[in-house]
């Protein structure tokens, strides 16, 4: 999972010796480094706003080569459009398209002068992490199971990233960042023969390896499970030939205080079980373990930064396969925290996985809060779509600190309600819930199911199922919760 070497920098635009200078253009101005390129090339970026060539209207830009007096062979210009109206998420439209244009030149370095822009209420530590991770994630490129990566090409490793000011914390925190979103793009990417549960364990064996003395590793096993009397985890593998696991990372960085716990779905492949997914709902279910991919990432960012806190990250993980020893509609589950489950649809199975880790995860841990994170509904993906993820909290100020976290970070999300007027749709004659609550408002009623399995301790929920990855046969799974997560995380460092 190769990410993009970052480095500081204040040399001027037109005299750096880098394979490639980039620059913004407002619609009316030049920014600093693009004003000093058109002062050494004798007015040449002045002559082509003046033919109408660059206009600097948002999102568009412009490859010139061999200026004149200008030491880069290469110049990008990037628009940014009107100077009164730039803000954080043109800055970030801004460093995705100069990612999506150096990604297809054959340069290995860049240097990028869009952090010295002012942005509204952001400083320089914003700007500069949120360029750097908005290139690295542009020039993303999977390789696990390709024969020959990126034909050969040479590819972008490097990135200096030119500021007046100390920016050296946004620096670090873009290193860690990258590492966390990359290690959960790579993970959420790999083919379903290849991620299982056991390979999600090997991963989560690498981030405790190489972070001994600060980080612990345990792995349950179906046996363990069993004694814990985890019967809904338990139940969704049922169907599988490849064994369930519980993966729980501890990372210390706080003494004895109580640790924040991450809670991730991490089902490798969800076929639906015997409620199964018809042709072309199936193909993109690799990605059902995202949630886990997310708060593995968001562990690794923080033990990267050495966060003052204690944390902890639990992943239940398994496959949800039709098989005869598979469970059924209409079973009813005993889980680990001794409420019933009638089964009314396998195809709701990661809710299952998750109440039993929970639970576990509140009892064992007693946390100071814990967030979950699943790719859990297709009607939080009707609901709010690509751009936002659905969070769930009945505590308001968790809510409100996540909120915060993905406004900074730029991975937002949406609260949504957890009223107790939708609890009567998961009523069940049979048990002490259902696992389903019909087909209106079903993200809320998963969010509740939930709910009931954490009881007493403060507790958010966050729905990625829109958010986790670009749908479409040559999209990738985009690491998302990880910078909403880490920057939480950091807040809380504080």
């Amino acid at each position: 999972m190769p990410v993009l070497e970052f480095s500081l920098g204040s040399t001027a635009a037109d005299k750096a010796d880098t394979p490639c200078v980039v620059a913004g253009v407002f619609d009316v101005a030049f920014s600093p480094a693009a004003a000093a390129i058109d002062a050494a090339s004798g007015g040449a970026l002045t002559r082509l706003r003046e033919s109408g060539d660059f206009t600097g209207k948002p999102g568009t830009t412009l490859l010139l080569h061999g200026l004149a007096n200008v030491a880069s062979p290469r110049v990008l210009l990037v628009g940014l459009g009107a100077r009164q109206d730039f803000d954080a998420r043109m800055f970030e439209r801004a460093c995705d398209e100069v990612g999506k244009a150096l990604k297809g030149m054959p340069v290995a370095s860049a240097g990028v002068w869009l952090p010295e822009l002012d942005v509204k209420d952001r400083d320089a530590n914003w700007r500069v992490r949120t360029c750097a991770l908005a290139i690295d994630h542009t020039c993303f490129r999977y390789t696990a199971t390709l024969r020959t990566p990126n034909g050969g090409a040479p590819r972008l490793s490097k990135l200096d990233l030119m500021v007046d000011a100390d920016a050296r914390r946004g620096l670090d925190e873009a290193r860690a960042l990258a590492r966390g979103v990359a290690f959960a793009r790579e993970l959420g990417c790999l083919p379903p023969n290849l991620c299982t549960p056991t390979h999600i364990a090997a991963q989560a064996r690498t981030i405790a390896d190489e972070h001994t003395g600060s980080v612990t590793l345990e792995v349950l096993e179906r046996e363990d499970m069993q004694k814990l009397g985890m019967g809904a985890l338990l139940a969704v593998s049922s169907g599988s030939a490849t064994p369930p696991k519980l993966i729980v990372l501890e990372y210390k960085g706080a003494g004895d205080a109580r640790p924040y716990a991450l809670v991730g779905k991490g089902v490798t492949f969800d076929t639906g079980g015997m409620n199964l997914k018809p042709t072309g709902s199936m193909e993109e279910m690799k990605y059902d373990m995202c949630g886990a991919a997310g708060v593995l990432g968001t562990f690794l960012s923080a033990v990267e930064l050495k966060l003052p806190i204690n944390l902890v990250c639990v992943v239940p993980s398994v496959e949800n396969m039709p098989d005869g020893a598979g469970y059924r509609p209409s079973d009813v589950l005993q889980t680990h925290a001794g409420i019933t489950v009638e089964v009314l649809n396998t195809d709701a199975e990661g809710r299952l996985i998750l109440c039993d880790a929970l639970s576990w995860t509140c009892k064992r841990f007693q946390p100071q809060a814990v967030v979950d994170a699943a790719t859990l509904t297709g009607a939080c993906v009707i609901a709010l779509g690509a751009h936002a993820s659905g969070l769930f909290s009945a505590d308001d100020a968790l809510a409100d600190q996540l909120l915060a976290a993905g406004n900074q970070s730029l991975d937002r999300a949406w609260r949504l309600p957890l009223w107790d007027d939708y609890r009567n749709q998961l009523e069940s004659a049979f048990a002490d819930i259902a696992n389903i609550g019909g087909k209106s408002a079903g993200a809320v009623t998963a969010a509740l199911f939930l709910s009931r399995f954490t009881e007493g301790t403060r507790w958010a929920h966050l729905d990625v199922a829109g958010t986790a990855w670009m749908p479409g046969r040559k999209g990738y799974a985009t690491g998302r919760p990880v910078p909403l997560l880490t920057q939480w995380l950091i807040d809380r460092s504080m």
